[in-house]
């Protein structure tokens, strides 16, 4: 690596933290052009362009320092993709990885919009966001609370749009709040002291917006798990998921079979979805039923549920008690099994069947579907894409990209969480890109970008796709 001419580096370029950007870029940029494209976004400290070391070209990568972190981090959120010479291809601006950082950090990196401040313990979060809130437009605020008091611990989660919000605060604010970035959540942070709400009228008008990301299945609390083949039923279910629904999504499934009562999504410290939800029916007849009827249902498509009795606390020692609990899950059960002509007799009063759900479940308001091209048609521009958790299925992919028109084929890179979305016209390429980058379909965030092309003096075997 090759040092820019200028010794007026720091000597540890790690701090401040998340100062410092990795760019990835035509071979042909030089130091100069990084220079000037980057400074008007403030400070910068130093530029270095990789050069291999035999031939001394540039590699294509570069890194650029600036002197605070909210300066990378609004160089970073201006300059991704942009093209800085005419006729090379866009550029592609992370925050570099540090010793603290395992990995480069992008522009929809969560991590870098959340701080943990200390607040006075009167602070409601009305009080934090007006706090913050002149630092840029906030997505949500959490105080942490004592488990058993309700009382405010005086600690306190702002999360921000963008990173260089996040690093506004931090640098700006007043230093009693000893604003940091908050630390990647772990089991033991996400389970302490915090307490998830209220009954279900409290959540129907709250914001779910955050919860867009996909999670692994985690331990569902303290509830105690029954077992129904040793006849422990109970009015309480716990629902899991390992795509993140909204209260409202969860609240709109359930409430189908009359009776329910109570809807709580369970949530995290930092007020996150942990992919459980806590649901109580007024009566055994219609918990028994959810249970049958949801336990494996796919929401969205490719998403199995997964439901579970817990204790609703009701004493059921008596051996009346259980006869007559187990004779109406079995009455219940029957209805479920044997199909609509048995059902009819037990199925709770007003009970309308489980509603079409459509195959694919996004907030992007997606053109009507589109033939393909033609498998012989010449590809103009390719997407490539980039998906969280895990690819969607071929034929989701094909469904939703396909509306843009012109789609000539997609695929799956395999083993990698990557894919290429071939289109036999540039506009229609552009249009989906534009439309869908950073979305969430079917759970599943998709970052959506343009295919670098294949490079002409390659001796590799060429792409077949």
């Amino acid at each position: 690596m090759e040092e820019c001419p200028s010794k007026q580096v720091t000597e540890n370029t790690d701090e401040p933290p998340n100062s410092r950007l990795f760019v990835v870029t035509s071979r042909c940029i030089t130091e100069d052009v990084f220079r000037e494209s980057f400074s008007v976004f403030g400070d910068v400290q130093g530029v270095w362009v990789v050069k291999d070391k035999q031939t001394k070209e540039s590699k294509g990568i570069c890194y650029v320092k600036f002197a605070k972190s909210s300066q990378a981090c609004l160089a970073m959120e201006e300059m991704h993709g942009k093209v800085l010479v005419e006729g090379t291809k866009p550029i592609k601006v992370f925050i570099a990885q540090s010793r603290s950082s395992t990995r480069h950090r992008d522009v929809e990196d969560e991590e870098l919009t959340r701080i943990f401040v200390m607040i006075p313990k009167t602070f409601s979060e009305e009080d934090l966001k007006n706090t913050f809130k002149e630092y840029g437009d906030i997505e949500f605020c959490v105080i942490i609370k004592n488990k058993f008091t309700g009382e405010s611990k005086g600690l306190g989660y702002v999360r921000y749009y963008k990173p260089s919000q996040a690093a506004l605060a931090i640098e700006n604010c007043d230093k009693t709040y000893r604003a940091i970035l908050a630390e990647p959540r772990t089991k033991a942070s996400a389970t302490e002291d915090y307490t998830p709400g209220a009954a279900r009228s409290d959540y129907m008008g709250g914001t779910d917006s955050m919860n867009q990301y996909s999670f692994p299945m985690g331990d569902p609390g303290n509830y105690p798990v029954m077992d129904y083949r040793s006849g422990d039923f109970t009015r309480c279910l716990m629902m899991s998921t390992r795509v993140a629904l909204t209260q409202e999504q969860i609240f709109a499934l359930f409430d189908i079979i009359p009776g329910m009562e109570y809807c709580e999504l369970q949530r995290d410290a930092y007020g996150l979805s942990k992919g459980h939800a806590l649901i109580r029916y007024s009566n055994l007849g219609s918990a028994v039923y959810a249970k049958e009827k949801m336990n494996g249902f796919e929401y969205p498509p490719g998403n199995r549920l997964t439901i579970t009795f817990i204790d609703d606390g009701e004493d059921r020692s008596s051996p009346v008690g259980r006869m007559a609990m187990q004779f109406v899950a079995a009455q219940m059960m029957s209805a479920v099994w044997n199909g609509p002509s048995t059902s009819q007799v037990m199925k709770p009063p007003g009970f309308s069947a489980l509603p079409q759900v459509s195959r694919i479940q996004t907030d992007v308001n997606l053109p009507p579907l589109k033939k393909l091209a033609p498998p012989d048609s010449k590809t103009k521009e390719r997407l490539f894409v980039v998906f969280s958790p895990s690819p969607l299925p071929p034929d989701v992919l094909e469904d939703v990209f396909c509306r843009f028109g012109t789609l000539i084929e997609v695929h799956l890179v395999p083993g990698r969480k990557v894919g290429y979305m071939k289109y036999a016209d540039k506009q229609c390429a552009d249009e989906a890109m534009a439309a869908l980058h950073g979305r969430v379909v079917n759970g599943v965030k998709m970052k959506v970008m343009l295919a670098d092309p294949p490079r002409e003096e390659s001796h590799k075997r060429p792409r077949t796709y």
